[in-house]
């Protein structure tokens, strides 16, 4: 069974639109036979691991010492099986070089950091191109100043995918993998 790993801030709370969204993205790629792997924890994470969850699809969180201490924070109610790692290091290659596509919903830092490992990983060709996809709009603003870097040539765009409703994203991972 294929895995999807969806990234994503922990910040989000079940009545916002990106909780909802990422839920019923979840939902609807477990529907469609995927596993979903996460971070574990709270916001995004919960999402999809719910979503997942009740589509009777495999939930995946991939934890790491750190988070937990700093954040005091327990993987979500949904998560199937644990993968615990000592370090943050080791939990985003995991979930980097482990999953079969990707969706990348709104967040942080620590999104960031995950898309970028993805996107660089598949230009030097270390991990073979799979679908990233990123979700609204948000990560449309976010990018707009790289496009028009000397520095990212534009062949590497063909990496990433956008996508602004659940319909697209699904059928854009259905499709890549």
């Amino acid at each position: 069974m294929p895995t999807i790993a969806i990234f994503g801030s922990s910040f989000v709370q079940p009545n916002e639109p990106d909780y909802l969204t990422t839920y019923e993205i979840a939902l609807q790629l477990g529907k469609a036979g995927f596993s979903i792997m996460t971070g574990g924890y709270k916001g995004v994470m919960e999402a999809a691991s719910k979503g997942a969850a009740e589509a009777n699809a495999p939930v995946i969180g991939v934890t790491a010492a750190p988070v937990e201490a700093m954040r005091r924070v327990k993987p979500n109610q949904w998560v199937e099986r644990i993968v615990p790692y000592d370090t943050l290091r080791e939990r985003v290659i995991h979930l980097t070089l482990r999953a079969d596509g990707y969706v990348v919903m709104p967040g942080g830092v620590g999104t960031l950091n995950e898309l970028t490992m993805v996107w660089e990983l598949m230009r030097v060709r270390e991990i073979p191109p799979r679908p990233l996809v990123c979700y609204g709009e948000y990560w449309e603003t976010m990018l707009a100043p790289f496009r028009q870097s000397n520095y990212i040539l534009p062949i590497y765009w063909e990496n990433l995918l956008f996508a602004n409703t659940v319909q697209d994203v699904v059928e854009l991972i259905r499709k890549g993998t």
